[in-house]
């Protein structure tokens, strides 16, 4: 499937941005700025099911498939978010960016809590920018109006495929330079999966009080944390 893929900024260093669930490119648009300002060219796709891009089954191997036919390989950077960093894991040894970064990322589909699932439901039902807000008060306008464009163009069908998710997707090596970013605490990784992680060569940084997404919650520690990684 080829996906619709937002592009911003003109550097000479190539970045890939891949959103989480119920979102679409533009949760990105702090980070493609900052990431524009410091010379790199930002491809950020609609996922299946999300944003312009089609509709159609979204297992994740289905949507890595998708990120191999829709983004150039070689990329000098590749960020995947929560369900995003997931598809991400699964397309690095087909896209081979130098340098990849997993954001709070959902390898283990299992440690989403049916209570999790019923709140994403609800804010499909029913967000608004004052429901936004209440629940995330450090966002700012900008954020809040990129999750309610995001929420309106979102395959209600996605989130019950993710509720039948039930595989183990830790990955058994980095086969390129690969962080985990951590939110404190991690609402996809258990402390054993993270220690597991570490042990297969991955390195974990921890960006302390930022929720899961922590790239919204706290952009200067988002970015801090990725210092020597972009």
């Amino acid at each position: 499937m080829k996906l619709n893929v937002h592009e911003h900024g003109d550097g000479d260093r190539l970045a890939l941005l891949i959103h989480g669930g119920m979102w679409d490119h533009r949760t990105w648009h702090a980070v493609e700025r900052e990431l524009a300002t410091a010379g790199y060219r930002v491809l950020a796709p609609d996922l299946r099911g999300h944003g312009l891009s089609p509709r159609g089954p979204c297992r994740p191997e289905l949507v890595a498939g998708d990120l191999v036919d829709s983004l150039p390989t070689g990329a000098d950077l590749a960020i995947g978010h929560s369900f995003g960093g997931l598809a991400l894991s699964l397309a690095v040894e087909r896209l081979r960016p130098r340098r990849a970064v997993y954001s709070d990322p959902g390898f283990s589909p299992r440690n989403v809590t049916p209570q999790a699932l019923a709140f994403m439901r609800q804010l499909l039902a029913g967000a608004t920018a004052e429901s936004l807000r209440r629940i995330n008060s450090r966002w700012t306008d900008a954020d809040i109006e990129a999750e309610l464009a995001g929420l309106a163009l979102v395959d209600p069908a996605f989130l019950d495929e993710a509720a039948a998710l039930d595989a183990d997707y830790l990955p058994e090596r980095p086969c390129v330079p690969s962080l985990v970013q951590l939110a404190d605490p991690s609402l996809a990784l258990t402390d054993a999966e993270v220690a597991l992680l570490r042990e297969r060569g991955f390195e974990t940084r921890t960006v302390k009080g930022a929720g899961h997404c922590i790239h919204l919650d706290d952009l200067p520690g988002f970015l801090a944390s990725l210092d020597g990684w972009i």
